[in-house]
């Protein structure tokens, strides 16, 4: 069984000036991801503008990915969708076009109608349907409903659900999370400003938009961790929290695009309706990238 645990780069779609993907930019940069100490990458999660991407999309997007992910290295893709019916079958066809995992997003639409227990039979459903291991996701702050500890515990049983990734910075629903599952069960957290304390309180690894910019200063955080040399890894969570911020809660997605195309990847613009940010932004972000970069040069 994969192990889901370590550090991943929940990756940007890469598009056309037309709109259109830019399957010859994905590649270059997955190849280049691969060529840093990540665990693995998620594809079609929120930084990868699943909700912008038609289905016939996201296939190829992962089977491309696929392609140029090593078998030693893990592909998960985001399977999230309004209705149970389509997220199991996304999650089937991203079994078939080479995922190693699927990450199901909450339904959010009908908010005043997702209780504990229509959760935990839409996931049971899913997880029954997928051919490969699930990871329930929460994202409160973008689908505006929170998937309650009782559902996650559980849900926690069922031997085809894996972990669960909360993008949050609610350090409480991290260690109720951390405290009420099996020992397999792994807490993947999103929000890179929180890591350190996250992997204190006993979560097993990151989701982290930070990761696609600065990976190995992300993986150090998490080896420095388990070595138990806390004082560096403390001291290293403050250096990244400056640019985790804004490629996340400042300047979201078009942020993180332009952030690696600082670096030398192919960031491309954000789809529709999503603007790409002013050069105000971009300044600020390089700048930030250059700071940074000169204090963790030692762990690039």
């Amino acid at each position: 069984m994969t192990t889901f645990s370590g550090v991943f780069a929940p990756v940007p779609t890469p598009f056309a000036d037309d709109g259109e993907l830019d399957l010859a930019a994905w590649g270059e940069n997955v190849d280049r991801w691969m060529g840093t100490s990540l665990r693995g990458l998620v594809v079609l999660g929120t930084n990868g503008e699943a909700p912008l991407v038609e289905d016939d999309e996201a296939d190829r997007l992962i089977a491309a990915a696929r392609e140029r992910i090593p078998p030693d290295r893990v592909l998960i893709a985001g399977t999230g969708r309004q209705s149970t019916r389509s997220a199991a079958l996304a999650s089937r066809r991203a079994a078939d076009a080479g995922a190693d995992a699927v990450l199901v997003r909450t339904p959010s639409y009908f908010k005043g109608q997702l209780t504990t227990a229509a959760f935990i039979r839409h996931y049971s459903v899913v997880a029954e349907a997928s051919p490969v291991p699930v990871l329930l996701y929460n994202f409160s702050a973008l689908t505006g409903v929170t998937l309650p500890v009782e559902a996650v515990a559980a849900l926690a049983s069922h031997e085809n659900i894996v972990g669960l990734k909360e993008s949050g910075p609610d350090l409480s629903y991290v260690g109720d999370l951390v405290g009420l599952a099996r020992d397999d069960f792994s807490v993947l957290v999103g929000s890179a400003p929180t890591f350190f304390t996250s992997l204190m309180l006993g979560a097993q690894g990151g989701v982290m938009a930070l990761a696609c910019v600065i990976p190995d200063a992300c993986v150090r955080i998490y080896e420095l961790v388990l070595a138990g040399r806390y004082d560096e890894a403390r001291e290293l969570q403050r250096h990244v929290t400056p640019l985790a911020k804004l490629v996340t809660s400042i300047h979201g997605i078009p942020g993180l695009k332009a952030a690696l195309q600082a670096i030398g990847y192919v960031g491309g613009p954000p789809r529709q309706p999503l603007e790409p940010v002013g050069d105000d932004a971009v300044a600020q972000i390089t700048r930030e990238i250059d700071q940074l970069t000169a204090v963790t040069s030692d762990v690039a």
